[in-house]
């Protein structure tokens, strides 16, 4: 039923973990946040034990198999700013199989330009931040001369905001955006063209903190910061297998199937951790799981107020997936405008289709489209990837099927903010972690990432623990605990 080390599948038990010295700590959730917060304590010297109701790791990251296909549930990429998640995919082996570009290369298209089908590009040069973009912005072919120049004095203005300050979580990014002489369809064809993909939502319902520090971090940084990497392989190849291979080697015991059904302080002062059949006691846990679920294990008083992550809203993402039975696009991805689409990408050889085309469709911002049945769906998107992709007219359809995330991530409105707690809760020894959490990004991989190195670390400073081996972005952690 479950693999690692320590399993109740009759396994060996791990003896690196049973000689260490100390607390022992249950980690509450298999995803990004929970194996990174297991791996960070059990790298220091802790023994863990790692709890997943699911029967895999990787939370809302993972493959399943249809038929020969192996399928992404949805399309995950990071940028090259993404530190915490690029220290992952190296703690577990896997830095090779989820590459980097050599330099920023986004393919934009427009089926509707007045002038025809209109590609455009968003590109870096090897220049210093701001003219890193200004070749590229310069030539856009799908904002007018004077929408461009005033796309230069929105980005200086945004890149003079300070993240600290709390009144930015307040306001929406569109409305920002307005007031600094952006137009709608600047907004479109730019700031929402990168925005929902890494808000999950549209500027006007995205607080101003998150997308300042989307932009600033991603595009305003560093001329590398924004270039794209993204799993050449199916993603429960890095998220799942080589994350078990990886707790295995560091001896922490990984339960899947096993879901947490109470938590409370023993007689001793420590944690009693209660799932069917038996009972863990714990010197620290970690639940890092949802927003909804940490609620309902939290014990009364761990948290000031704990309604907070009740409020912290929940949107979806909607993934289309397409064989073709030839090759019908040509570049690995591509996103449009003026379409229902927003980014295509090709998982052909990820998948291990032999024959014909394997497309993705991730599509953000999807409440109104989540639960549409599939027909609807395919009657809608086919004739768009038309428009889009002309060698598809003649293509045939072998296969047209979706996946749903209802709760991909948390949804990054105006007040956002103040309701997400740190790492540190008020019940000694129980800590928090999750993309929901106070890491100062929006729900993405790199937030969960960073959210599990910030409980290992303050977890390790109540136990008393060395953190020197945890990454360099530790220190953010430092600050914000």
């Amino acid at each position: 039923m479950t693999q690692g080390n320590g399993t109740r599948d009759g396994g060996q038990p791990a003896d690196v973990s049973a000689l260490r010295p100390g607390g022992h700590a249950v980690v509450v959730g298999g995803g990004l946040a929970g194996v990174t917060t297991a791996l960070a304590l059990a790298d220091a010297g802790v023994r863990v034990t790692l709890l997943e109701g699911r029967p895999r790791l990787g939370g809302l990251a993972f493959s399943f198999q249809r038929g020969d296909l192996t399928v992404d549930n949805g399309q995950h990429v990071y940028l090259r700013c993404c530190t915490a998640y690029r220290w992952f995919l190296d703690r577990i082996g896997g830095a090779a199989l989820a590459p980097v570009q050599s330099r920023l290369d986004v393919p934009v298209l427009d089926p509707d330009r007045p002038e025809g089908r209109r590609l455009g590009r968003l590109r870096r040069d090897a220049l210093p931040v701001p003219l890193h973009l200004g070749r590229s912005l310069a030539t856009y072919p799908h904002l007018s001369l004077a929408e461009r120049a005033r796309v230069g004095r929105a980005a200086l203005a945004l890149k003079g905001l300070d993240l600290a300050d709390p009144t930015l979580d307040t306001q929406d990014f569109g409305s920002w955006l307005t007031a600094h002489g952006q137009s709608a369809r600047a907004i479109e064809a730019l700031w929402d063209l990168v925005g929902v993909a890494t808000l999950n939502a549209v500027a006007g319902d995205a607080s101003l903190a998150l997308a300042a520090m989307v932009f600033k971090t991603g595009l305003l940084s560093d001329p590398g910061a924004a270039d794209i990497g993204w799993a050449r392989v199916p993603l429960g190849e890095l998220h799942d297998r080589l994350a078990r291979r990886a707790l295995d080697s560091a001896g922490v015991r990984t339960e899947v199937r096993t879901r947490v059904t109470s938590l409370c302080v023993n007689e001793n002062g420590g944690w009693s951790v209660q799932v069917p059949g038996e009972t863990l006691e714990a010197d620290t846990v970690v639940l890092a799981v949802p927003q909804r679920e940490a609620h309902d294990l939290l014990p009364d008083g761990a948290l000031d107020a704990p309604e907070n992550l009740l409020g912290i809203g929940t949107a979806p993402i909607l993934n289309i997936h397409v064989i073709y039975d030839r090759k019908v696009l040509a570049t690995p991805f591509l996103t449009a405008l003026g379409t229902p689409v927003q980014w295509v990408f090709d998982r052909t050889e990820a998948s291990g289709l032999k024959e014909g085309q394997y497309l993705a469709l991730s599509q953000s911002t999807a409440q109104h489209e989540i639960d549409e049945p599939v027909a609807a769906l395919r009657e809608r998107y086919l004739p768009e990837l038309e428009r889009l992709l002309p060698r598809t007219r003649g293509a045939e359809v072998k296969d047209f099927f979706v996946t749903r995330e209802r709760t991909a991530t948390f949804a990054p409105a105006p007040g956002v903010g103040r309701l997400r707690p740190g790492a540190r809760t008020k019940a000694p020894g129980l800590y928090l972690a999750g993309a929901w959490t106070a890491t100062g990004w929006p729900a993405t991989m790199e937030s969960a990432v960073r959210s599990g190195v910030g409980a290992a670390a303050a977890a390790l400073g109540a136990l008393g623990r060395s953190r020197g081996l945890l990454p360099d972005f530790f220190e953010f952690f430092e600050e914000a605990a």
